[in-house]
């Protein structure tokens, strides 16, 4: 019998999806976002605010423990591994990101990586049974912002990561731990009691924290409710629900079961070049063009005295129109700092975040000669905006560049080569080389892997020879 309510039909969906259901093309894609996704969390665990979260996790202590990545001898129990693995990959703003706006992959892997390693000895959990979760909680992310016109802009008032996040992570863990219908259905009623964050802290060292918790929150409601913990079965379809945080949320019922479309067949997302709100990514492609056609007879340092002026065209958002960012958080989400930074040094880089080069007089002087303006053309969607830059020097001359689509967007992805390169230069700063192809060739081949433990243990920094026993995948005609 077809389900009475919104959120009885979310269960059933949940419930109801198997490995039958993902396709070739769901499955590539979440592999890639997988890959992402680990290796920007590897990199984030050398942050300031991951090494700010690590410590304070250690007073918890539990005899079930998962990894924490990137470290061989430090182990946490699920709930924080979720907490601390979630931080490090938003850590940076490095994760990908999806339209209607959010981070997708950085609320969902974490918990599922975590929970895989609770289940006991005898219970493998295998490459496709991750794989699923994995799709289910994005999946559950999707359809929540589909819900309502207003997710499809930039947010105002809310990081959306906060709001549909726990709620993916509670879909996927639900899935993982193959609860009925009726839990299913508590686990996100009880995930949207957590849900919820200020867009005010973005541009700080709490916005990665909004990850970690919904990770850590998604599976603790999912465990919750796995133990009877009841919540309001009606969470997706009321105002005061999930469409509290929305002014014209709409729920509508999911596709049946018998040729379900995932969203991910039909949009994919944005995978990051640089580490950096993705709004400012149309702004240093557009940036680096004109530096280019800037510097065909001169040294850009030359040319620094000749500007006038550095007109930038963007959409209106407030929270990344920061004229005088001084620290890497506030450059991260400042449109000024990316377009000045990008005619400096050509490109962005994760070094382009370094104090010392936020700091540089060159940079501070162009700084003051940059202002923002937003055509009334130029909404504020990761689908159709676009960024313009102008350079205005003092002889009158005029350059000009424009960005539709950059390098990265789901109409330009990156190639598998750039893919793997961006991977082992974010993992390479925490693992050995050993682990990091073994990573790779894990997720290539995750629908065929029969125990991903082995996925966990490579995270953690170790290598091949000391897992012979685990490296064997399954034929692909099994």
């Amino acid at each position: 019998m077809w389900a009475k309510t919104i959120t009885e039909n979310f269960a059933n969906v949940i419930h109801g999806l198997n490995k039958n259901h993902l396709t070739d093309l769901v499955i590539q894609r979440s592999k890639r976002m997988i890959l992402d996704t680990l290796g920007v969390g590897l990199l984030g665990t050398s942050t300031d605010i991951c090494q700010k979260v690590k410590q304070y996790s250690k007073i918890y202590s539990s005899d079930i423990s998962s990894t924490i990545w990137g470290h061989l001898d430090f182990r946490l129990p699920p709930l924080y591994a979720a907490f601390v693995n979630g931080v490090a990959v938003h850590s940076m703003d490095f994760d990908d990101t999806w339209h209607p706006a959010t981070h997708p992959s950085g609320a969902v892997l974490p918990a599922v990586m975590a929970l895989s390693e609770a289940f006991p000895q005898n219970k493998k959990i295998s490459g496709l049974d991750l794989l699923l979760a994995f799709n289910v909680g994005i999946e559950v992310q999707g359809r929540l912002l589909r819900f309502s016109s207003e997710a499809r802009n930039i947010p105002k008032r809310f990081h959306p990561p906060t709001v549909v996040g726990p709620m993916g992570s509670a879909a996927a863990c639900a899935k993982l731990l193959a609860l009925n219908q009726m839990k299913c259905k508590n686990s996100l009623a009880i995930a949207a009691s957590y849900a919820g964050a200020p867009l005010a802290n973005a541009a700080t060292q709490t916005k990665p924290v909004h990850i970690g918790n919904a990770a850590k929150h998604g599976l603790e409601a999912a465990c919750l409710a796995s133990q009877g913990l009841q919540g309001n079965n009606q969470i997706l379809d009321i105002e005061s629900g999930i469409g509290a945080f929305y002014t014209d949320y709409n729920p509508q019922t999911l596709p049946t079961l018998q040729s379900y479309p995932w969203l991910l067949d039909q949009q994919d997302v944005a995978i990051k070049c640089f580490p950096a709100h993705l709004g400012t990514h149309w702004v240093a492609d557009a940036a680096s063009s004109v530096r280019r056609k800037l510097v065909e007879n001169s040294d850009i340092l030359l040319i620094l005295d000749k500007i006038e002026k550095v007109i930038v065209k963007v959409p209106e958002v407030k929270y990344v129109n920061r004229p005088s960012p001084n620290s890497e958080h506030e450059a991260r989400h400042s449109f000024q700092f990316v377009a000045c930074s990008a005619l400096l040094d050509g490109s962005m880089s994760i070094q382009s975040f370094a104090s010392e080069n936020i700091h540089r007089p060159a940079l501070q002087e162009l700084l003051c000669k940059t202002q923002l303006e937003h055509p009334s053309d130029n909404k504020p969607s990761f689908e159709s905006l676009y960024c313009e830059v102008t350079v205005v020097l003092r002889d009158g001359n005029v350059i000009s560049d424009r960005c539709n689509t950059f390098y990265g967007h789901w109409r330009k992805p990156l190639t598998e080569q750039d893919m793997e390169k961006k991977f082992r230069s974010n993992a390479s700063e925490v693992l050995p080389a050993e682990a990091i192809e073994g990573i790779i060739e894990t997720v290539y081949n995750l629908e065929k892997v029969e125990d991903c433990s082995v996925l966990n243990m490579f995270l953690s920094g170790q290598s091949a020879r000391v897992l012979p026993e685990k490296l064997h995948f399954k034929h692909s005609n099994s």
